[in-house]
């Protein structure tokens, strides 16, 4: 087993990761019936995608991970009312001002990052807009 997850009352689950005992605590959000105050499990799937890409530029990549070390992505995750589903997730990278890529690290991290299993795992049916900012 990867994680157990409690419904908490109020809209919330806690959820454990079984090996290291990490916490998630989410909610739903204030356009259904929660309180917003943590992430929405929608909200996961976009921010899970966007860590993804990260994690697995870093593994790939390895001779660029002093490049990497302190990357942001910035995620939007947009729903559809009918039938209620996530319908885009926009990701912006945010790289380190003091870090230049060429031209081919930049082909060759977008090649990486489109390829991580959390994107292989969404529904083609939603839309993913990637911002890679390379300036």
């Amino acid at each position: 087993m990867t994680s157990s997850v409690t419904y908490s009352g109020e809209l919330r689950t806690l959820a454990t990761h079984l090996q290291s005992g990490s916490l998630i605590e989410t909610d739903a959000p204030t356009d259904n019936q929660g309180k917003g105050e943590r992430f929405s499990p929608t909200d996961m799937i976009g921010t899970s995608l966007a860590a993804c890409m990260l994690t697995t530029m870093a593994i790939r990549a390895k001779d660029l991970e002093l490049k990497l070390k302190g990357t942001a992505c910035h995620t939007e995750k947009i729903m559809s009312a009918a039938p209620r589903r996530i319908s885009m997730i926009n990701i912006r990278f945010s790289w380190p001002e003091t870090v230049q890529f060429t031209a081919e690290e930049q082909e060759r991290l977008e090649a990486i990052a489109w390829s991580c299993p959390v994107k292989e795992s969404i529904h083609p049916d939603i839309k993913l807009e990637v911002d890679f900012n390379w300036g």
